[in-house]
């Protein structure tokens, strides 16, 4: 508001001088009245040197007239001169009337104001030019580079820079505005600070519930693996020293057994894996994470998805095209499984399955493959909207997971490996929440 008012009571002052100065002007610059004794005396002296035989252009170049040695009153050159203003006298030469003598003195008059305003007016454009100059330079101080600092600064912002401050300079338009964004910088960069400190401590917890988790699943696989030699014993001792329905009714319950125990300790295996990818994604080192591409069965893929019945009831809609992919299988399990326990921990409904194949889809590169679909649907009350972009960020939970155990790691982890085989992964509302996982046909 102070520059404002300096620029208002500036230019109010520069607009008074200008009234003055032509106020001045027009009154020095009045149009007189004629001495008529003057011209008489002129007149007579006109008459004597004609009278004397001087020559007509210097008798008007000596008294500043002009003589028309015409005697009607309708000659061009007087009727130009009376238009004009100006004295208009008879000339008499030794008694007789021989023309006229004029002196254009108003003219000369104007003219002289003329020229007067042509100064004054080239002055007032040149003082207008400096005020004009100094007024640029003023808004450019004050307006102009307080707001190319701010575009500087935002771009400083938005690389990351927080160190540099945004500088504040006298005469400022902006003053509290810039004021405020460079308070606003230092609050930025103290939520970062707090929040990088909030994530070093969250990445210290999962990493350290990571490795106490891996602790008793290494005590359940050498478990399994004692338990599982047992068995195996005593299905061997069955086989051999018993018969009949006795020795049925004991391999029966020794092999039942034994493939408990080999679930139990496939599944310590699963989850002793997902704990070392826990513990490689908390550290921000996806890359360290082993993915080993090789050419791998389709067939395999849909065994698994059959294996996985336990979890919820999987309706297989046709059979997988029979050919070779690049996969991880390991990995592959991995996602299949975690989608499909998704559906069923917060669907609870049926899970549809359907396989189908695409040709000449885009890739990388602005290349073309063929690849094989395999579409996971639920028929749940899906994924929010605004839960649905953010869904497989690391960590991000949506808000139907209120009173469901997870780490907001499952679709992360999924999308990450399907990326890293040369496939990829999307996913939909569509009457539910829908999966589809994308495998590069060999």
């Amino acid at each position: 508001m102070k520059s404002l008012k300096r620029i208002f009571i500036s230019f109010t002052i520069f607009m008074l001088i200008v009234i003055v100065i032509f106020f001045n002007l027009s009154k020095a610059n009045v149009i007189s009245k004629r001495d008529l004794v003057f011209y008489n005396d002129q007149l007579h002296q006109v008459e004597q040197a004609i009278s004397e035989g001087m020559n007509e252009e210097d008798i008007e170049a000596r008294y500043s007239c002009h003589i028309i040695m015409a005697k009607e009153i309708d000659d061009v050159e007087l009727s130009e001169l009376y238009a004009s203003g100006a004295l208009v006298l008879d000339l008499n030469v030794d008694g007789d009337y021989v023309g006229k003598v004029a002196w254009n003195d108003k003219q000369e008059n104007l003219n002289s104001i003329r020229i007067s305003f042509l100064k004054a007016t080239i002055l007032l454009w040149i003082a207008v030019l400096v005020c004009g100059y100094l007024l640029m330079f003023y808004m450019y101080s004050a307006l102009l580079r307080p707001i190319e600092d701010l575009k500087n600064f935002a771009a400083d912002i938005a690389k990351g820079d927080l160190d540099k401050s945004l500088p504040i300079r006298k005469n400022n338009m902006f003053g509290a505005f810039v004021e405020g964004f460079d308070i606003m910088r230092e609050q930025v960069k103290l939520s970062i600070d707090r929040e990088r400190q909030s994530e070093i401590a969250r990445k210290e917890l999962v990493q350290g519930l990571s490795h106490d988790i891996k602790t008793p699943l290494a005590v359940i696989n050498a478990t399994c693996e004692v338990m599982e030699l047992k068995y195996s014993r005593k299905l061997a001792e069955a086989s051999t020293s018993l018969s009949g329905s006795e020795r049925d009714a004991r391999v029966e319950e020794c092999s039942d057994t034994l493939d408990k125990i080999r679930t139990i300790s496939s599944k310590a295996d699963s989850v002793s894996s997902l704990m070392s990818d826990v513990m490689h994604a908390n550290l921000e080192e996806m890359e360290k994470i082993d993915i080993n591409v090789s050419e791998e069965s389709t067939v395999i893929l849909e065994d698994r998805i059959k294996s996985l019945s336990n979890l919820g009831n999987i309706i297989i809609e046709n059979h997988i095209y029979p050919c070779l992919v690049y996969m991880d299988s390991r990995r592959m399990e991995q996602v299949i499984e975690n989608i499909i326990g998704n559906s069923a921990k917060y669907a609870g409904t049926d899970i549809r399955v359907h396989f189908s194949e695409t040709e000449d889809m885009m890739m990388e590169g602005g290349k073309t493959g063929s690849f094989i679909k395999i579409k996971i649907s639920d028929s749940g009350p899906g994924v929010d909207k605004d839960d649905l972009p953010l869904i497989a960020e690391k960590y991000y939970r949506g808000k139907n997971t209120q009173g469901k155990t997870g780490y907001g790691l499952g679709l992360y982890l999924c999308k990450t490996y399907m990326n890293r085989q040369g496939g990829g992964m999307e996913y939909y509302n569509d009457n539910g929440f829908v999966v589809e996982l994308l495998l590069r046909k060999v």
